[in-house]
């Protein structure tokens, strides 16, 4: 291990954005981190993963400690079910399909989500009516001021909407190592309910799905209307979902009579974000290297040079003009940083 200086950031995030960090090193291993946690005790960190959920907008004059952890290892089996750990420093994707390969069950829904593993339950990552915690069992993770290891449960971890114990009270306080998850072996509960799926399903006269036939489906509806990284910068969504109260629901409803929603319960609508962006014109629209992809509105995307206090202010556009149109305030999936 070895520590780099003025390191260009750029293939480290996925919106490709070019800032330096000040001093970088890429950790292998958990004695490696508890090391480096040690030698640079009094300096400055900042933890990155897949680069996958953040917008950075400035240079990290930090020490950036690039996780990158690998292994998957089955720690324990039955007839119905298995319990499998993933390094943080695996990619999410490709864990994904591992368990898929291996007739593990759970994650289907959530195939070709960018990012690492570790990163996984800070955001409570989520697609197509699956969530992280619901296979999620525990995490370990590295506390930076003791360089103790700690486990938490999934209960630890105060799971919510694209939000964990990780973004609030143990913010920067906890290095992520390992996340470990309950998956089935047989008997797989299939989550289809979401409409794009079933229709993927239905034109390929599928009735009876495999958990493959599921991630298949996810993949080219994903594919279809998200842009890949590695051909234009993005961070995939970049607002939540808005939920709001019922009232305020009916009011848009009879403004806007196809608006489509998720009802969560009797009295919240969760309102799809893209579709608010869409309405208020920003689908498509661009503004130098930076803009909104065509495809699909929640998605802010790097052309090619685009810096990132360029893209910042598209953001602050869109959450305006959603404000004063349709008085919701929009909050940002990605982290800027």
């Amino acid at each position: 291990m070895k520590i780099e200086y003025n390191k260009s950031l750029k293939r480290y995030n996925t919106f490709g954005i070019e800032v330096f960090a000040s001093e970088f090193a890429t950790i292998t291993s958990v004695t490696e981190l508890e090391n480096i946690l040690i030698e640079n005790e009094n300096k400055s960190l900042f933890i990155l993963s897949g680069g996958s959920n953040m917008l950075l907008t400035k240079n990290i004059n930090s020490l950036v400690l690039h996780i990158s952890i690998k292994g998957i290892t089955v720690t324990e089996a039955s007839d119905t079910h298995v319990l499998v750990s993933s390094n943080a420093g695996e990619n999410w994707h490709d864990f994904v399909q591992y368990c898929i390969k291996n007739n593990y069950g759970g994650l289907e829904n959530l195939s070709l989500i960018p990012g690492y593993v570790g990163s996984a339950p800070i955001q409570n990552i989520g697609a197509y009516g699956v969530e992280l915690k619901d296979t999620m069992v525990s995490c370990e993770a590295i506390n930076i001021s003791t360089r103790k290891k700690h486990v938490f449960l999934k209960n630890d971890c105060k799971f919510g909407y694209r939000n964990s114990i990780f973004k609030n009270e143990s913010k920067g306080k906890y290095i992520i190592t390992k996340v470990t998850f309950k998956l089935t072996k047989k008997e797989h509960q299939l989550n289809t309910s979401y409409g794009a799926i079933e229709k993927a399903l239905t034109d390929q006269k599928i009735t009876q799905p495999t958990i493959k036939n599921i991630s298949d489906a996810v993949i080219k509806i994903r594919q279809s209307k998200l842009p890949d990284p590695a051909e234009i910068g993005n961070s995939g969504s970049f607002f939540k979902n808005p939920v709001v109260n019922t009232g305020h629901f009916i009011k848009l409803q009879q403004a806007h009579p196809n608006i489509p929603f998720y009802k969560i319960d009797e009295n919240h609508i969760k309102i799809p974000a893209g579709w608010l962006i869409e309405q208020s014109g920003f689908k498509g629209k661009r503004w130098g290297d930076a803009g909104v992809h065509e495809k699909q509105a929640l998605v802010l995307v790097n052309y090619n040079n685009a810096t990132g206090n360029e893209i910042l202010e598209i953001s602050k556009k869109i959450v305006t003009s959603i404000k004063d149109k349709f008085n919701i305030s929009l909050e940002t999936e990605v982290n800027i940083i």
